[in-house]
């Protein structure tokens, strides 16, 4: 990440616009490059100037701010801005970075925009080849070695991270988490867990012993999840 998240607001609403503009330019991490009406409007612009994050609304003319993520290749990170809280559950499936009801105080928007600034410079430092990556864990920034990973466990908008010597709690997903982990060392088990494979002590039906923990295997992940352990080279 540069110094900057580079962000574009789209929403069909003029005030809106206006509100979150003003919201942005009073964060120094945040620099707006561009408020477009639609979503046909913002993806000409995306052509013309990528960035790292949207402010999308989702009841729009001509296409919603979901229709238009499920169809555009490789978009840039989103927070959902809305006045409709029926839409969470597909916002959270498309793995949207925040879900902000309007009408949205600064308070909940500057909680927001600190969530992404977490995740693009956990993203930064935890380049491929690298043999561990950094996480927020209570106002700092902790150097996790992949090599002393036993297990994740997610919970919810949190993941617990079982160390050889301890547990830690940060704020984020299984999903993301996952997206910065070596693929040949650690393996998804279940929807809230992943194993580091080389961790594994025994395999009892669905259960994956590691030391003294259970960590189960789900059975739309278990052929894969034996593969991989069983063929692990």
């Amino acid at each position: 990440m540069s110094d900057k998240i580079t962000c574009i607001i789209t929403d069909d609403e003029p005030y809106a616009r206006k509100g979150l503009q003003g919201y942005i330019e009073k964060i120094s991490f945040l620099d707006l490059k561009g408020s477009c009406e639609d979503a046909l409007q913002l993806n000409s612009l995306l052509e013309r100037q990528p960035v790292d994050l949207l402010f999308l609304d989702i009841q729009m003319p001509l296409i919603t701010g979901i229709e238009f993520l499920k169809t555009v290749r490789n978009p840039p990170k989103v927070i959902f801005t809305t006045a409709y809280e029926q839409y969470a559950i597909q916002g959270f499936e498309l793995e949207v970075m925040d879900y902000l009801l309007k009408p949205i105080s600064y308070e909940r928007f500057l909680k927001a925009a600190t969530k992404a600034k977490d995740y693009f410079e956990m993203s930064t430092v935890s380049e491929q080849g690298q043999t561990y990556l950094f996480l927020k864990v209570n106002g700092k920034f902790e150097k996790i070695v992949f090599a002393d990973i036993l297990f994740i466990e997610g919970m919810e908008n949190y993941v617990a991270i079982h160390l050889k010597d301890k547990k830690i709690v940060t704020h984020t997903t299984i999903k993301s988490l996952l997206e910065k982990l070596p693929a040949r060392q650690f393996i998804q088990t279940h929807k809230s867990y992943i194993a580091g494979i080389q961790k594994i002590d025994t395999i009892d039906g669905n259960i994956l012993h590691i030391q003294k923990h259970q960590v189960p295997v789900s059975k739309y992940l278990r052929k894969v999840v034996m593969e991989t352990i069983l063929n692990h080279r």
